[in-house]
């Protein structure tokens, strides 16, 4: 506080009078004296309530609130001292002790990082901190790894599994439109155009965008459709009784359950839209245009998809360079 008024006084010191310094230098001192007070009543636990209302009203999903939670609320645990005082050692430390303890990959520590960091962000962004400690703890070098996709002869091994005309509808709508799993659920039946094969989704943010599906998809989502007798407007529901909403857990459960009928050991609704993305960049899809599609609010996100599949980049070089 000392350090604060000093310099806000020698800043101010050529513009104004002795007795007006003085005037500015105990007004200073009771406004300060008043912020610290306020400062030292909100507990750790406070403060991420804060953050996490925070978060909500950015609009942010429960499920990624629910990780900034169980993220944050551990390292609180473990550095039990007012957030105003926890250093750039102490969370390079806690870190530290997390990779070792968990023995997790740097993927997931970087993941952690950068949920402690948004955190700390904050609490300096409304002035609870001088200065976040997680300034110089950089991004966490990690190896690139390619991804896999699903193939086509995998898409017809999945659909020949599917036992009902949901999963079918369910499976087609994420391979041709690439949608979050997240977007998937929330969808209505009214959402959908068939006629124009296209529908509106919300994604991260509350950022709406139109994503579009083929025709296979629209003959698998009437059929499902007009075989059901419920009267939940949602697109996809339980084929159980009372038949409510899909959850999203349900859906990465049945899509698990499929893969595993195919001995595919490795399958969850996201590996549908990163197949989408690099079968459209494949296709000679320009990158702005599937970063569209796929939602991304920077393209730095959607190049990551770029280098999925490396067949086109060999195909180029054998044409143009053998």
């Amino acid at each position: 506080m000392e350090e604060k008024i000093v310099v806000i006084l020698n800043e101010m010191s050529e513009y104004l009078s002795v007795s007006q310094m003085k005037k500015l230098q105990e007004v200073m001192i009771k406004a300060f004296s008043r912020e610290e007070a306020e400062k030292k009543t909100i507990d750790n636990e406070e403060y991420l309530k804060r953050f996490l209302d925070a978060k909500r009203i950015e609009g942010c999903s429960e499920r990624t609130i629910q990780y900034y939670r169980v993220t944050i609320e551990k390292m609180l645990k473990n550095i039990t001292e007012p957030v105003r005082k926890i250093t750039t050692e102490s969370m390079r430390s806690y870190l530290s002790d997390y990779q070792k303890m968990n023995d997790c990959s740097k993927v997931t520590v970087d993941n952690i990082r950068r949920n402690i960091s948004s955190f700390f962000s904050w609490l300096e962004e409304e002035n609870h901190i001088l200065k976040s400690p997680m300034r110089r703890i950089h991004k966490i070098k990690t190896n690139q790894q390619v991804k896999e996709i699903i193939t086509d002869e995998d898409i017809e091994k999945l659909r020949d599994k599917c036992i009902c005309r949901r999963d079918l509808a369910m499976i087609d709508l994420l391979y041709s439109t690439g949608i979050r799993v997240g977007e998937l659920v929330n969808l209505n039946i009214d959402d959908i155009d068939f006629e124009a094969r296209e529908c509106v989704v919300f994604g991260k943010g509350g950022k709406e965008r139109k994503v579009y599906f083929d025709a296979k998809a629209k003959l698998h989502l009437l059929k499902y459709i007009n075989g059901r007798t419920d009267e939940n407007p949602a697109l996809f529901v339980t084929l159980d009784a009372p038949h409510d909403r899909l959850k999203i857990s349900g859906v990465e459960i049945r899509v698990r359950q499929l893969g595993r009928s195919i001995n595919m050991t490795r399958i969850h609704p996201h590996k549908f839209r990163r197949t989408m993305a690099t079968r459209a960049i494949d296709k000679g899809m320009p990158i702005e245009q599937v970063q569209k599609i796929l939602g991304h609010s920077q393209i730095d996100t959607t190049m990551q998809y770029a280098i999925v599949n490396q067949n086109n980049v060999k195909n180029s070089h054998q044409k143009y360079i053998s």
